[in-house]
């Protein structure tokens, strides 16, 4: 079966990161006066020159918006259900060699940090776990989905890559969406962050998203960790996976996320700095390449940027949210993947949404729309 492989392999780091960093100002207000995008769009949208036109790509990026999603913001909370994992990660606190107490939860104690999201109002939860195949396998998957099916309308996953049948054995459970980022699509430096485990594989993670569309994922959602190396380079290749995934896969939605690095244990320094300006472009950027991605804000971000950024582009947000295994009620104290920024309550960014003019949506979606009839 042909995968992005046979896409990425005909593009070169060095030649784009060149060619965004030689954009001109002709090139942006090209770009901007269209009203449908390319890739070629997309990469003059991120380069370095494009930061002058920041506040006319926030306006166009607004309107796009609104005119596709409405005035709303869809609230989700992550689950951690382990902190177990097998591979070395330089940037993970769960990496393997960080000498950590690991936890995964049993049914009980998912039981009991679901009750605490139910009693908040979240009706989406996604959940996420560490890359570790003796443990937390699609055996666990199944096993946890069964137990909280019925407790919420949204599930979503973000576990280590899974086979194809995995996927249509997750897709059948009820799981609506799949995530799975690159972490980077710098081939070459790529083993120098993943230095033990399956994760170190490049290929086969880089072809995990097809393997999530064969078996009829309802979405699928991309994102690089920003901070490893030149975010705009990887931003490209991310849009360009985007790209090859919508036409192959056109029945299935898409959505981005954007985590910089952020503090936690045992980790590394950021190679490069992303500041909030950038960040702010980046969204943009994509937005006005595609109107119907949908765009997810976390909790990396802090108060200020989460505030300013909902009238923008963003079409989703996680609140009140817990990094560590049990981090709700069960086990508070457990280790986090990584620290959050924006520690205010569900409710409060609820508040903060309806404030900006906007509706935050708790629930957009059943499972029903999806049955035969």
């Amino acid at each position: 079966m042909k995968t992005f492989k046979s896409v990425f392999e005909n593009y070169d780091w060095d030649s784009i990161q060149s060619k965004i960093y030689q954009t001109t100002s002709q090139d942006v207000e090209r770009a901007l006066a269209k009203t449908k995008r390319n890739l070629d769009d997309f990469l003059a949208l991120i380069s370095p020159v494009a930061q002058n036109y920041l506040e006319q790509m926030a306006q166009q990026c607004h309107e796009l918006t609104k005119k596709r999603f409405g005035k709303t913001i869809q609230m989700y909370a992550p689950l951690y259900l382990s902190n177990e994992c097998q591979n070395i990660c330089t940037y993970c606190g769960f990496s393997l060699d960080n000498k950590i107490k690991r936890k995964t939860l049993t049914d009980a104690e998912i039981t009991l940090e679901v009750e605490a999201l139910k009693n908040v109002g979240f009706d989406h939860v996604l959940l996420v776990t560490g890359e570790a195949n003796y443990t937390v396998n699609i055996n666990y998957f199944l096993n946890a989905i069964a137990l909280i099916r019925e407790q919420f309308s949204i599930i979503s996953v973000e576990v280590q890559p899974l086979s194809t049948e995995d996927y249509e054995s997750l897709h059948e459970a009820g799981v609506y969406s799949v995530l799975v980022y690159q972490e980077t699509y710098h081939q070459e430096v790529y083993k120098k962050y993943h230095t033990k485990g399956k994760k170190s594989n490049f290929d086969y993670r880089l072809e995990t998203p097809d393997r999530i569309g064969t078996a009829g994922i309802h979405k699928i959602g991309l994102g690089v960790l920003l901070g490893l190396e030149d975010w705009r380079t990887d931003s490209f290749f991310n849009a360009l996976h985007l790209h090859y995934l919508q036409k192959k896969y056109w029945q299935t939605k898409y959505s981005v996320s954007f985590p910089r690095l952020r503090p936690a244990e045992g980790i590394i320094e950021p190679n490069f700095i992303m500041d909030d300006k950038d960040l702010t472009q980046l969204i943009c950027a994509y937005r006005l390449w595609n109107e119907d991605l949908e765009i997810s804000i976390s909790t990396r971000e802090n108060e200020k940027f989460r505030n300013n950024i909902i009238p923008i582009g963003v079409t989703s947000m996680s609140a009140g949210s817990k990094t560590n295994p049990g981090g709700y009620v069960v086990d508070p104290q457990s280790l986090e993947q990584f620290e959050i920024s924006d520690e205010r309550s569900a409710n409060e960014i609820a508040q903060i949404i309806k404030k900006s003019g906007y509706e935050p949506v708790w629930k957009d979606w059943d499972r029903t729309f999806s049955q035969k009839s």
